[in-house]
């Protein structure tokens, strides 16, 4: 056969070239355009692309001094963006939304300082629908095309109207590319939350809700905090650049980078200046050798600029690439540098009581750290040797995006319990992208614990080298870290001690979307033709009444008890994850205090008040 198919050479010729119209390319490439697709799960699937897309194009109006108020409509995955700028030139109408490579972002005149440079953006909202309105008001006339995949299917003449200047654009995903989508509304309120700190003045109302900013940055840290800062938010604003600093009693670091008011998720070069310029500033003010990683644990900080023509490392505008502020203008690095080194030097002799309580921190940084020098280095080499050839974690092969070394989205580390379920989840995953640590028993409550404990406990020490996070997540080898115990009680608990060491010690690791939960069946339950998977006791009362009298139900009391094969339904391409989130309202030190201190009757007091019995058990 083998030499059959060798001598028999597929035909290579002018057949084999084809020209997609630009709507097919990027229907058949989206990945390309928006990134992945989802369901809207998560705050970086694509339909979340789409609504920031066409938002984007709202804020350039903003930035250029037009259109205060943007107003936003969801409902039943259909979304309405109007916004109240200028309005698209009425004879451009077509052209701006579905002809590739067309805006009016290419004069710099015109949008000094646009997010959108590319002119894909809207044109990859309207091929990605099945429904795809936009509509330009434009002094006193308007016009309206309609598509479907991006194909009209009606076009308007120049019709008079007494709608106030602006745009609408209305879409819905298509279902067959989006499966099973639904929007989140706690998703899109972050983003628009994020567009009203980057845009003071700006207004959303969204589902007639409103949203607005007066203090910017500010807004923006308050909002994200965790755990009271040590001292007031140092918030520094000079022309294209705002910065926002503080500390709290966290152990890590926690940034937030924007550029043209959008959300650089991954930071770039604005966000690499930033993180050197600050501390050096600050070790240069108290003339003290102090460590960088000692004056940055603890800081929250946040940084804005605006710059020409900015370049990102793809089209979802998540890292900044450039190197320079503009054509004309200075490096991002020296601008940074400059503006932090003379603004915040000036803050802190202003500030003396904000001085000394930074001072305070950052010594008491170094003090642990020093402490913890001499046990840390052995742990550090044990690791080493530990992770080198024993079983505890089995590593995947690929952690990096060839050639630029970013971390692949694809890549997960299974934070496992026992031999059993390391073994089933080893049998089952994919060996490129997915890894496996295995945890032996329950780890140790380190809540109220130092960093040295990290060091001094097996379990902790392995872990976080394997994580590769001893100097912070950037150094994260892995992009999803997911807990993967059993659904028990003792499963639960173990889940407990993981989550408590790392909002301990890496809350940002959570912050930044990193940690998830997986989900796993409860029961199966299948006749002689059919397996259904149950995940609640709800989808298994249906299953029976599906499979009637031949229904066999099987309880799954632990990982272990999932066969390999079955196991790779679990976390292939329809893995279930839940991410472990935190909000403002969840205090990070309360939160640990309560349910993992020594408040053994209080806790005991709160369940007995909130517990929930099952009228079935009466």
């Amino acid at each position: 056969m083998a030499e059959d198919i060798l001598q028999q050479p597929t035909e290579y010729g002018s057949d084999s070239i084809r020209t997609l119209e630009w709507n097919e390319h990027i229907r058949l490439r989206p990945g390309m355009y928006i990134g992945k697709l989802g369901d809207g799960s998560h705050a970086d699937d694509g339909i979340y692309v789409l609504l920031k897309e066409v938002i984007d194009n709202t804020i350039d109006e903003f930035t250029m001094g037009y259109g205060k108020q943007v107003i936003v409509e969801i409902e039943d995955g259909h979304v309405s963006v109007r916004d109240f700028g200028r309005g698209i030139p009425l004879d451009k109408v077509v052209d701006a939304s579905s002809k590739m490579n067309t805006g009016a972002k290419y004069d710099s005149k015109t949008f000094k300082k646009s997010v959108g440079l590319n002119g894909v953006g809207i044109k990859a909202v309207n091929a990605l629908s099945t429904e795809f309105t936009i509509q330009s008001f434009r002094d006193g006339t308007s016009k309206k095309v309609t598509y479907s995949c991006g194909v009209i299917t009606s076009e308007s003449g120049l019709e008079p109207t007494e709608q106030e200047n602006g745009t609408w654009v209305s879409f819905r995903p298509d279902a067959s590319l989006f499966v099973d989508y639904a929007y989140r509304d706690e998703f899109v309120v972050a983003l628009l939350k994020n567009y009203t700190y980057l845009n003071t003045g700006l207004t959303f109302v969204y589902n007639g809700v409103r949203y607005t900013s007066k203090n910017g940055l500010v807004d923006l840290l308050n909002e994200k905090m965790t755990s009271t800062p040590l001292y007031p938010l140092i918030h520094l604003k000079g022309d294209d650049i705002e910065v926002v600093i503080t500390h709290n009693d966290q152990y890590g670091e926690e940034f937030y980078s924007f550029v043209n008011g959008q959300h650089t998720i991954l930071g770039g070069t604005h966000l690499s200046a930033f993180r050197e310029a600050v501390p050096r500033t600050i070790k240069e003010f108290f003339s003290k050798n102090f460590e960088y990683t000692d004056i940055r644990n603890g800081m929250v900080a946040a940084i804005s600029i605006k710059i020409e023509e900015p370049t990102f490392e793809s089209q979802t505008k998540t890292k900044l690439g450039s190197r320079d502020m503009g054509p004309d203008g200075p490096t991002i690095n020296k601008f940074v540098n400059d503006f932090i080194k003379k603004e915040l030097d000036n803050y802190l002799h202003r500030n003396s009581e904000t001085k000394d309580i930074l001072l305070k921190k950052i010594q008491d940084s170094e003090r642990e750290r020093k402490a913890i020098a001499g046990v840390s280095k052995v742990a550090r080499e044990r690791a080493k040797k530990a992770n080198m050839h024993n079983r505890k974690l089995q590593d995947c092969r690929i952690h990096y995006n060839d050639p630029k070394g970013d971390l692949r989205d694809d890549t997960c580390i299974f934070i496992t319990e026992g031999d059993s379920a390391s073994g089933s989840i080893g049998k089952s995953r994919n060996a490129d992208t997915q890894a496996i640590f295995s945890l032996r028993g329950k780890p140790l409550n380190s809540y109220g614990q130092t960093r040295e404990v990290v060091y001094e406990n097996e379990e902790f020490n392995l872990l976080q080298a394997a994580l590769n996070i001893e100097e912070g997540i950037e150094g994260l080898r892995y992009n999803k870290v997911i807990i993967a115990t059993d659904a028990d009680d003792d499963g639960m608990h173990i889940r407990l001690l993981v989550l408590t060491f790392l909002l301990q010690f890496f809350p940002d690791l959570i912050k930044k979307g990193h940690v998830y939960i997986l989900e796993t069946p409860l029961f199966r339950v299948r006749d002689k033709k059919e397996t259904r998977y149950c995940y609640t006791d709800q989808e298994r009362i249906d299953a029976i009444r599906y499979f009637g009298e031949n229904a066999e139900i099987t309880r799954f009391k632990g990982l272990g008890e999932i066969s390999p094969d079955e196991f790779k339904e679990f976390i292939g391409e329809d893995i279930r994850l839940s991410p472990v989130n935190l909000r403002k309202e969840d205090s990070v030190k309360e939160l640990l205090e309560f349910y993992m201190g020594k408040n053994t009757m209080e806790r005991q007091n709160f369940i007995i008040e909130n517990l929930i019995v099952d009228d079935e058990d009466l």
